[in-house]
């Protein structure tokens, strides 16, 4: 019998759906939020999409509706918004789907008031805030001796120049998405002791000091990044896919995956599992790896608590996890599955100018190229059976480029 913790963090309890069956809201319109609407829609379930600007997920077929809102970056605004375009809708008892990290903060600190309309997918803080907040994941990884790289939160000048002697050194956020909207990077490289100082100072002007890490770099690129995918029943996975990101962008400091391949990687379950039990962690989640060939060790990097850019990878290789969410939240029978390896996702757009970057700089060969275009099953935006999203991405490539991939790290 379920413990009452595991009860509020499984399928939210209310009336039946009008109309017969439940919609889904999903916070987000671009390739990941496309993903979902897709995943769910073939099976005729409707999907609501909502945004605060223009997305592809506007020209799918299996997209019932598109909402514009004023912002579904500020946590406040966001709920309001949910929260207003449900009542508009009547949309009571459909399920929540976010697909950033600040959508995740807003539905599990508010999870509450939500949950009297929604059926929420995201859980509790107390388990969230672990995913969430990068210093506290690097804590209880360390408690629980799963390997991660050495990371610094220095409160002072004095305490960045102990640091010298180890670099170079990576500046990032504990939380990233304050990072990322001011500078539109992931993470900087400081390769000499005047960089970490005036990096670190100026990511003191963008965020508060106690969110500035300070980390050791891994050697290597996405060849050595790997990501563990899991639906996940309070802490125990239920389905799981294991990925390498190949292919990613910036190559140091992915921001974005570009090209995934499914394969079986065994050491980073048993990390993984043993995290999310610790957390009683409830829904899907991608955590990533980078494999570290000085010593050969897997080091946990990063813990998203939500569907993550690749994850209609799973439809292609049998973990189709929008529906495990959906079915989950609906009280239907779930079977447990594995993904089958050799399955490759790509993000042409991106993917082929990364490619013919990582030519040039020798990482990447024709042949390699080549094999993992054979092994592609998925695309994030193209689909035979829903192609507009995909003309109208082209379309609006300089839209999409000014809004995410040139933003100013000044």
């Amino acid at each position: 019998m379920p413990t009452a913790s595991q009860e509020r963090q499984g399928a939210n309890v209310g009336a039946p759906a009008k109309n017969g069956i439940a919609g889904a809201v999903v916070v987000g319109g671009d390739h990941p939020g496309l993903g979902i609407a897709r995943s769910l829609g073939r099976r005729g379930i409707p999907v609501y999409i909502l945004d605060d600007q223009y997305c592809v997920s506007s020209f799918s077929r299996y997209v019932t509706k598109v909402v514009r809102v004023e912002s579904i970056l500020d946590e406040r605004k966001t709920v309001d918004a949910v929260l207003e375009v449900g009542q508009r809708y009547n949309l009571r008892n459909w399920i929540l789907f976010p697909t950033r990290d600040e959508n995740v903060a807003a539905f599990s600190r508010y999870r509450t008031e939500l949950a009297k309309f929604f059926r929420v997918t995201t859980g509790e803080w107390e388990s969230i805030e672990w995913a969430w907040d990068k210093k506290k994941t690097y804590e209880l990884a360390e408690s629980l001796d799963i390997p991660c790289p050495k990371t610094f939160n220095p409160k002072s000048k004095e305490e960045v120049q102990a640091l010298f002697p180890r670099l170079p050194l990576a500046i990032k956020p504990a939380v990233k998405e304050n990072f990322f909207y001011a500078t539109g990077a992931k993470a900087w490289r400081a390769d000499t002791a005047e960089e970490l100082v005036s990096l670190y100072e100026k990511a003191s002007r963008q965020i508060k000091p106690e969110e500035i890490l300070i980390q050791e770099i891994i050697p290597g690129d996405g060849n050595e990044q790997y990501s563990y995918c899991a639906f996940v029943r309070n802490g125990v996975p239920s389905s799981i896919l294991t990925a390498r990101r190949a292919r990613q962008h910036p190559r140091e400091f992915g921001r974005s995956a570009t090209y995934v391949e499914t394969i079986e990687a065994p050491e980073i379950e048993a990390f993984s599992e043993l995290f999310l039990k610790s957390i009683s962690y409830h829904g899907v989640v991608e955590i990533e790896y980078k494999r570290d060939p000085r010593d050969g060790k897997y080091k946990l990097l990063d813990v998203n608590a939500r569907t993550w850019g690749f994850h209609s990878i799973g439809s292609a290789s049998g973990v189709d996890f929008p529906y495990l969410v959906y079915a989950d939240q609906m009280g239907l029978p779930i079977e447990p599955v594995r993904a089958v390896s050799g399955v490759g996702w790509l993000r042409l757009v991106s993917d082929i100018p990364t490619a013919i970057s990582d030519f040039f700089h020798g990482s990447l060969s024709v042949r390699t190229y080549i094999k993992s275009l054979r092994a592609t099953r998925v695309e994030s935006v193209f689909n035979w059976q829903d192609p507009l999203p995909s003309v109208a991405e082209i379309i609006m490539l300089p839209y999409l480029a000014a809004k995410k991939y040139l933003k100013s790290d000044e």
